[in-house]
């Protein structure tokens, strides 16, 4: 007997195929846009093979929110990185000041 429901691949691309007249209507930049969120959401087919209760679409755009996410979550992370390199470049560590007790303790430096 065949399947009474499409697999989720086969829904994912059903989906994909009913934005299409939506797609053309976007400008070039929408569409690269549009087409990344959907390769985005095709990461997870295995994942929502399992989420049955939702609809296809609503599948798909949870995927692309955790694929979005990610993104913050990476961006944030290097924002941070850089923020710290720059702050360590404009307030590089200072060397711990001898008070004057300690700086009579000091062997005199010999020269030659």
């Amino acid at each position: 007997m065949g399947r009474t429901l499409p697999s989720i691949t086969q829904a994912f691309l059903q989906e994909q195929q009913s934005l299409s007249r939506f797609r053309r209507a976007l400008r070039r930049e929408d569409q690269r846009a549009l087409d990344d969120l959907l390769v985005a959401s095709r990461h997870h087919l295995a994942a929502a093979a399992y989420a049955s209760h939702l609809l296809p679409f609503e599948v798909m755009l949870l995927a692309m929110l955790i694929e979005q996410h990610k993104e913050v979550l990476r961006l944030r992370q290097q924002l941070e990185g850089l923020q710290a390199t720059a702050e360590a470049i404009n307030h590089p560590p200072r060397e711990p000041q001898l008070d004057d007790g300690a700086r009579r303790h000091e062997l005199p430096l010999r020269n030659g």
